[in-house]
């Protein structure tokens, strides 16, 4: 491993892959219920392939133009290539070793088994061989490779089949590969039915079904060896900022071209004749490093349908209901009078989401109500937020959804809900070229009469860490506030004004705005700290985040460790500031929480002289939020809200260890003291929530 050059900074991507392992070893801790643990196994393996489509293949076009180009932690992009794959290997085959020896055991204990080809009894067999002519063979394509069929292309991540054969076709033609493309219409998982299956439940994998009859699509050959392989493919969509008129239309011809673009990983079965892997890497312009031989299914993730399958309510985590929040008065106008009394201050998903869906609804009814503006990031398939966004327009309001149709692997969800916008008379505005707006803003004006007052407008907004996604609310930590504050207000409605116009940047009250303000009000709060701690003063900078990646501002935090800042950083995912170093951070300690939910939220709490600034933002500390994407920070100023987020969002995961991970200088992450065994801070606070609800007390 050669030396690295920049003592300084962690490497980016190997932060990443740290932090696929903190999750894989999710799935072997014993205190999970068996099929939770199954979850983490098939998040790792999706993680990987976004990893793979995207920072991989990053790296490998960076070095294909500039043979000499460096990473942002100083290492030549060819060294941290070389890095990157060894450490890949070794986690790829560990996550296979869980579920070889580890996983699929513990299923199969608790009555739960894969059957595989070699081990079906006649009825079995029987059985498949039913439902693999009657289903499965009618939609398969088998391609005979020859000088007329030349090695396909194959779709970026599908399941594919390479069949070595013998003999001549019906043309007398000599054959030696054949290839299937699984289509995805295809499940990959079935269940046996329980007059065959010989366990509680049966499973068959398609692999299996493949495995035993895709010699019949080639019927009169010999099939020597039936080889599963898979190809993952450069994800990332090129659209040029000065040619393209229409974004949606210029999106949805790249969107086609992701599934063929460039090849940068294989994954093969194992026990693959080596001539057979050397022939894919050769088809795929690839190297035997990235080439990742597997022992099991090529894709983990699809194991992930099982979960749902499996009507045990034991092997999995005891369901949890978010808390209402107290006298919340649902969809109707009265919604208005509780924001305006006090701000709402939700934690999802130990809070409810409906508050928000119901702020829309209201909303879209009020016959007060004149004009709804909205960020939409990510929204999901069915959305009943986006329904009510629908509903607004019928009922003629002015609906202006800010819709970011560059939001990665949400690109076609988020089309399809512009062209419904639109067709319900809703003003649809991709953002802003060049910058992904991944600000999280909600707005409603209304016309209120006020005592003897004449009506006026009022606005309220909702402002968040997280998407405005109804299902990702009940897994990923984060949090929301509705405040009717004027200063507020005025400056999302400014956002808005520069999103959807074409107004200069002017100066906001109370918000921190990507690519304008927020990195330089960030490091002027940083500095005003390391100012305050010179003094002698106590200072301190606690935040969340969920990478922190960005030089400038680990800088500024390394000379606040020097000046004695108390430095607590909550980092999710990868990061490139060393902690603990003596003479550069030695008063900065770094925590990952890895759990039952995502961490998502961002939180920033300054001392400030005992002021206690604490601020909830849509951004993370890297070059990309900072410079190139539209994002807020939002002051919490109502007291009641300020202490629940220093005490949710912060505190708790620093006094509950039991999901938490610590990361030492060399950038090693180790389990803290108590950790483990000790409870965790996901559950800490659904216990404060049940014990809160028992108690009588608000819950929020």
């Amino acid at each position: 491993m050669p030396d690295h050059p920049d003592p300084r900074l962690l490497n980016r991507e190997l932060g990443i892959l740290a932090f696929n392992r903190r999750v894989l070893a999710q799935a072997q801790d014993a205190a999970i219920p068996p099929l939770e643990r199954l979850r983490y196994l098939c998040i790792v393996s999706s993680n990987m392939d976004e990893f793979f489509e995207t920072r991989v293949a990053q790296l490998q076009d960076l070095l294909e133009h500039d043979a000499n180009s460096m990473t942002p932690d100083g290492l030549r992009v060819i060294d941290a290539l070389q890095l990157v794959a060894e450490e890949a290997h070794a986690l790829v085959a560990e996550k296979y070793r869980v579920l070889q020896q580890g996983i699929y055991p513990l299923l199969q204990s608790v009555g739960i088994r894969f059957v595989t080809s070699g081990e079906w009894t006649p009825a079995q067999q029987h059985w498949a061989r039913s439902y693999f002519e009657r289903e499965v063979m009618p939609v398969l394509t088998p391609i005979g490779l020859d000088p007329a069929h030349p090695f396909p292309k194959v779709l970026n991540k599908s399941l594919n089949f390479a069949l070595l054969l013998d003999g001549t076709d019906a043309f007398g033609r000599n054959v030696d590969l054949g290839i299937i493309q699984a289509p995805r219409a295809l499940p990959r998982v079935l269940a046996m039915p329980q007059e065959v299956g010989q366990h509680r439940y049966s499973f068959v994998l398609l692999s299996s079904l493949m495995q035993a009859f895709a010699g019949d699509l080639f019927r009169g050959l010999s099939v020597l060896g039936v080889h599963q392989f898979r190809v993952t493919r450069n994800s990332e969509l090129f659209v040029d900022d000065d040619e393209i008129t229409n974004l949606r239309t210029a999106l949805q011809g790249e969107l086609r071209a992701r599934h063929y673009g460039d090849a940068v990983r294989l994954e093969v079965a194992a026990g693959c004749p080596q001539p057979l892997v050397e022939r894919l890497m050769r088809e795929n312009g690839l190297k035997p490093e990235d080439c990742y031989p597997v022992d099991g299914p090529v894709n983990l993730m699809r194991l992930q349908t099982v979960i749902d399958m499996v009507a045990e309510p034991t092997l999995k985590y005891i369901p949890h209901t978010p808390s209402p929040i107290p006298h919340w008065p649902g969809a109707g106008a009265e919604v208005f009078d509780r924001i305006r009394a006090a701000d709402v201050l939700l934690h999802h998903p130990y809070d409810e989401f409906a508050p928000v869906v119901d702020l829309v609804r209201a909303a879209a009814r009020d016959p007060d109500v004149l004009a709804i503006k909205q960020t939409i990031y990510r929204a999901g398939h069915n959305s009943a937020l986006m329904e009510a966004l629908i509903e607004g327009a019928r009922n003629g309001k002015e609906v202006t959804v800010v819709l970011e149709l560059m939001a990665r692997l949400d690109e076609e969800t988020n089309i399809n809900w512009a062209a419904r916008l639109e067709a319900e008379g809703a003003h649809v505005v991709y953002g802003v070229v060049g910058f992904k707006c991944h600000a999280k803003m909600l707005m409603v004006v209304r016309r209120e009469k006020r005592g003897r007052r004449s009506p006026q407008l009022c606005r309220y907004v909702h402002v968040s860490t997280g998407n405005y996604h109804i299902r990702t609310a009940s897994l990923y930590t984060d949090f929301g506030l509705m405040t009717a504050d004027e200063a507020i207000c005025a400056d999302v409605n400014q956002v808005f004004l520069e999103i959807t116009g074409s107004s200069q940047f002017e100066p906001l009250k109370r918000l921190w705005q990507s690519p304008f303000s927020l990195l330089d009000n960030l490091l002027k709060a940083i500095r005003n700290e390391a100012r305050i701690a010179r003094t002698g003063k106590r200072a301190r900078i606690w935040a969340r985040v969920n990478a922190l990646l960005e030089p400038t501002v680990i800088e500024e935090l390394y000379k606040a460790s020097q000046a004695g800042v108390e430095i607590r950083l909550l980092v999710r995912g990868p990061c490139m500031l060393r902690p603990g170093v003596p003479g550069l951070s030695e008063t900065i300690r770094v925590r990952s929480i890895i759990g039952r939910f995502l961490e998502h939220s961002r939180v920033f709490y300054f001392f400030n002289g005992g002021k206690e600034d604490v601020w909830i933002s849509s951004a993370d500390w890297m070059e990309r939020n900072l410079f190139r994407r539209v994002e807020i920070a939002t002051p919490v100023l109502d007291p009641k809200a300020k202490r629940k987020v220093i005490a949710e969002g912060l505190k708790v995961h620093w006094k509950c260890p039991g999901n938490a991970w610590d990361m030492n200088a060399q950038g090693s992450w180790k389990r803290p003291r108590g950790g483990r065994t000790g409870c965790g801070s996901h559950q800490a606070l659904i216990d404060s929530r049940s014990a809160r609800g028992a108690s009588g007390a608000p819950a929020a």
